[in-house]
């Protein structure tokens, strides 16, 4: 997984346009793109790898970084 930031909703579209293009002339087939009419969060699905492309601010109120750390998936203790 890759998570990265542009500055703008048009530098984020530029970046998304730059990963699939690249992943065309690699041979890398049938990627699959969401949210690249809005350009806050665009996802490349490129199969193996999974592409997320944020505003700062978008990606802040997602954070995606504490879902995937291990602090996220340390179990809760009860009382009962």
């Amino acid at each position: 997984m890759v998570v990265a930031s542009g500055r703008s909703q048009r530098h984020v579209g530029a970046m998304a346009d730059k990963v699939v293009r690249r992943l065309k002339d690699a041979g890398v087939g049938g990627t699959n793109i969401e949210g690249a009419s809005a350009c806050d969060w665009v996802l490349i699905d490129a199969h193996d790898v999974i592409v997320h492309l944020f505003r700062p601010e978008v990606r802040t109120f997602y954070n995606l970084e504490r879902v995937w750390s291990e602090e996220a998936h340390i179990p809760v203790k009860s009382d009962a």
